[in-house]
């Protein structure tokens, strides 16, 4: 395999423009190419945004989530080439695993590398994992693991199933309830670069079938680290399964429940139940 050394994040504004006027005739493998940065550093003002904006603490340590925004520019670029099998338009986010190996200073120098791998059948269509890691002094610190689903298309003959779902236990006690604006998706946009029009506002969403905006499933994984922020180890295990949208505005709940040595916790729809996001928190 070949790794590609980038001198700079890609735009993803740019990305996505290009995505959409290529997403006709894709089929093949998966691109066999890593993409890298070198000695990438965090800039306070856009940290201290991105804490504002998720409900985080801000300090000298990086949020578990965080390195998302460093590395999802360089998956994007893998996304959006040509050589990708999937089109880019219609890719759903539907698994998101990170694993922090330890605490990461916000002054470190970073190392980043990405790629794709595990094309995959599912009963929806296919699905591909997208792999980052990140490394501070020659050593890894961090790694995460998004699955996108691409309903309709098909994965290569003898594909492994793609699994999806993370197992959670009992969750009735609520937690915390959040009002969630009509702007959310906008607020987190600008702070991420990720400005895929199903965020953005309503017009824009029900381009792609939905009936308004949907919130970043990323934001929603933050904002629940950042109700349990005090609670945590340093090295977590963070897996969490995108099930239903969040519909912007909306009112949501958090429940909770300690297990495995850390949390078990699902984000619903107040008054319907509706499940948009479970996952686990686990000690690495």
């Amino acid at each position: 395999m070949a790794t590609r050394v980038l001198e700079s994040a890609p735009n993803l504004g740019q990305l996505y423009a290009k995505a959409a006027v290529t997403a006709w005739g894709r089929g093949g493998d998966l691109p066999d190419e890593h993409l890298a940065r070198k000695g990438v550093t965090v800039d306070p003002a856009h940290l201290a945004a991105y804490t504002r904006v998720c409900r985080l603490p801000l300090n000298d340590v990086l949020p578990a989530t965080y390195p998302h925004m460093l590395t999802f520019p360089l998956q994007m670029a893998l996304m959006s080439d040509r050589a990708f099998p999937l089109a880019l338009p219609g890719l759903v986010h539907v698994r998101n695993r990170i694993e922090v190996l330890g605490p990461i200073g916000s002054d470190a120098l970073l190392d980043l590398e990405v790629w794709a791998e595990n094309f995959a059948t599912h009963r929806s269509g296919a699905a591909v994992d997208l792999c980052a890691t990140v490394s501070a002094g020659g050593q890894e610190v961090w790694r995460s693991r998004s699955t996108y689903l691409s309903r309709g298309a098909t994965a290569p003959e003898g594909a492994p199933e793609a699994h999806i779902e993370v197992a959670v236990g009992d969750l009735e006690r609520v937690s915390a309830t959040w009002r969630v604006p009509d702007d959310a998706g906008r607020r987190y946009a600008k702070v991420s670069g990720d400005v895929n029009p199903i965020h953005l506002s309503g017009l824009t969403a029900k381009a792609f079938g939905f009936k308004r905006a949907i919130a970043h499933g990323m934001w929603v994984k933050a904002r629940v680290l950042g109700a349990l922020s005090g609670r945590l180890p340093d090295a977590i295990d963070v897996d969490v399964s995108f099930r239903k949208p969040l519909l912007l505005p909306s009112t949501v709940t958090l429940s909770t429940a300690q297990a495995g040595g850390g949390w078990d916790f699902a984000v619903r729809n107040e008054k319907s139940a509706t499940e948009h996001v479970v996952g686990t928190i686990r000690p690495h």
